[in-house]
């Protein structure tokens, strides 16, 4: 039988970030409420920073450990993402460029809110299986930032508690044959979606939305999701089949809920258990979450990559995944990981990586929220300052940052 899912994966979550409890003081919120959130830092999107310097670099240390011959079987680029900054060119084309990957390459980008990104593992997988194309891998890179840039008339309370979770980060997969972090349970699916108007992007600049409708679907496809994974899968039991569960996360609360939520309707269970089996089988997966914010489609699987570098996996697990895209469409599925698959995860070196961002002051983050230095959307020539060009992260090579706009073309450099 053909095993496919993820060979190899990256998370890569900036060079800068917020303590958002000090924001919250900052913003005088009620802490009481804010600690409902389950948040601790934030990544924020430097002005130098953008979707694509993202992406790269998230994919930059899986496609240089590859040999030649193994990098040119990377047939399919896939970038998913609800912040792009082209209505037509993909940011793929980016991606595909300052990577150095082979030419003969499908190159496109996928946008459906927080879901992108497992709609493009699941594209990938659907590829691999379909075997055109015998031994050939895709790259998909889901990635996303956040910028709240606001005016100061517009800067409100409602406004201000959504902001601690928005946040900045990508995922890079490398999907084939030999699935060493991830082996998917290929026909393991329940998807679920409807037309709803719980968050939109009017620009790639805004966000707009209804926070409680978005709870709500959120709540509803979670376990409609799950109803129809278990129809599909009848011996599946959602409190036994699964040792792990890995959520689209776009704040930690908001898990606890929708975990909450199943475990009384299908387990069922009483508070007590419900309380031991999320720090058990949910918890591992929201140690990044709490760290980066919501990185919308890049935050599910941000939530598989904790899950499998933080659990015990003596033994082969299986991983549970759900993940949420308002507007909306959802999906619940599965896989397996074993130690191997978290050793190989873990020489990623993703938490040294979030402990060396720069922690920007209040005045710093402000400054960056009022639009300094930020580049618009729509923009057709831009240099952008020096001061706010990335650090080289220790280990991991050159970062990858945003250095001038020319004619619309991004123009981009490695801060070495």
């Amino acid at each position: 039988m053909l095993h496919v899912g993820i060979e190899a994966m990256n998370v890569y979550a900036g060079t800068a970030c917020v303590d958002v409890r000090a924001l919250a003081r900052h913003r005088q919120l009620d802490l009481a409420r804010f600690d409902n959130l389950l948040m601790l830092e934030k990544t924020v999107a430097l002005p130098n920073e953008d979707p694509v310097t993202f992406a790269v670099n998230a994919a930059r240390p899986l496609v240089d450990a590859l040999s030649p011959q193994e990098k040119d079987r990377i047939e399919m680029v896939i970038t998913c993402t609800e912040s792009s900054f082209d209505f037509g060119k993909s940011l793929s084309t980016y991606v595909h460029q300052l990577l150095g990957l082979n030419r003969n390459c499908r190159l496109f980008e996928l946008k459906n809110a927080c879901y992108s990104g497992v709609a493009g593992l699941q594209m990938a997988v659907n590829f691999i299986l379909a075997q055109t194309s015998p031994g050939a891998r895709v790259l998909v890179v889901a990635t996303d930032i956040s910028r709240f840039l606001m005016d100061e008339d517009t800067h409100d309370q409602d406004w201000s508690f959504a902001e601690p979770s928005g946040g900045a980060g990508a995922v890079a997969m490398l999907v084939g044959e030999d699935p060493q972090v991830f082996r998917i349970d290929v026909g393991a699916n329940g998807y679920y979606g409807y037309e709803v108007m719980d968050t939109c992007r009017p620009s790639a600049d805004s966000e707009a939305g209804d926070a409680d409708l978005s709870l709500l679907s959120y709540l509803d496809c979670c376990e409609n999701a799950y109803l129809e994974y278990r129809k599909r899968v009848p011996q599946a039991d959602y409190a036994s089949s699964f040792q792990y569960l890995a959520f689209h996360t776009p704040f930690g609360g908001m898990i606890k809920g929708a975990h909450r939520s199943l475990m009384r309707k299908l387990a069922p269970a009483a508070s007590a258990e419900i309380e031991l089996d999320f720090n058990r089988r949910v918890a591992p997966g929201l140690d990044y979450c709490q760290r980066v914010g919501n990185t919308m489609g890049a935050a599910a699987m941000v939530s598989l990559a904790s899950t499998i570098a933080n659990g015990r996996f003596d033994t082969p697990q299986r991983v549970g995944c759900f993940s949420y895209g308002s507007g909306c469409c959802s999906e619940f599925f599965s896989g397996v990981a074993t130690s191997a698959g978290q050793a190989r995860l873990r020489t990623m070196d993703i938490d040294r990586r979030l402990d060396q961002r720069y922690r920007l002051s209040m005045a710093e983050y402000d400054e960056i929220l009022s639009g300094g230095g930020v580049v618009r959307f729509g923009t057709r020539n831009a240099t952008l300052a020096e001061r706010y060009t990335p650090a080289p992260t220790d280990g991991q090579g050159a970062t990858l940052f945003l250095r001038r706009i020319q004619d619309y073309h991004r123009e981009y450099a490695w801060a070495a």
